[in-house]
């Protein structure tokens, strides 16, 4: 998104860059799959509380001696991040995949120096730290290390 404050910050060469990057994303349809996506693991979830309702041990499991379909709901929502806890380094990776690859659509539109340039004042902006701890990043980011970016690019500059 273009707010104001990205408009006064970076320079219209880097703007252009960070605009590309962003056509990056609507060219590769990663909108679309991130909707597919999403719309297929919710239907997914929605097959296992169906399943899990009607279970009397996922009730007895948590001390429930009166199922209702509310109390389903209610306690599926409970578990679930315990159980999800390990999709979020795979939705982080394909979050980071989409964003490497907007930024070599943005690379070929673009000088890929102005888009490292513009992302290192975005990160500063948003106080973000260029160099994160390697392993919180891979489980949570969805965008790659400032400096695994600016590398990349520096590689697709070069090509």
């Amino acid at each position: 998104m273009f707010f104001d404050t990205l408009l006064e910050r970076l320079a219209p060469i880097e703007i252009e860059a960070v605009l590309a990057h962003e056509l990056g994303h609507f060219k590769r349809h990663h909108v679309l799959k991130r909707i597919v996506f999403t719309f297929a693991l919710s239907l997914g979830f929605l097959w296992l509380l169906a399943q899990l309702m009607e279970a009397n041990w996922f009730y007895n499991g948590l001390g429930v001696t009166t199922p209702s379909t509310a109390l389903a709901l209610l306690l599926f929502f409970m578990i679930l991040p315990v159980f999800s806890f390990l999709l979020h380094p795979l939705m982080s990776y394909y979050s980071r995949k989409h964003e490497f690859e907007a930024d070599a659509y943005a690379a070929q539109q673009t000088n890929a120096h102005d888009l490292a340039s513009a992302l290192v004042k975005m990160y500063q902006d948003n106080a973000a730290t260029l160099t994160p701890d390697p392993l919180y990043s891979t489980f949570y980011d969805s965008h790659p290390p400032a400096l695994m970016r600016i590398a990349r690019l520096q590689t697709l500059q070069g090509a």
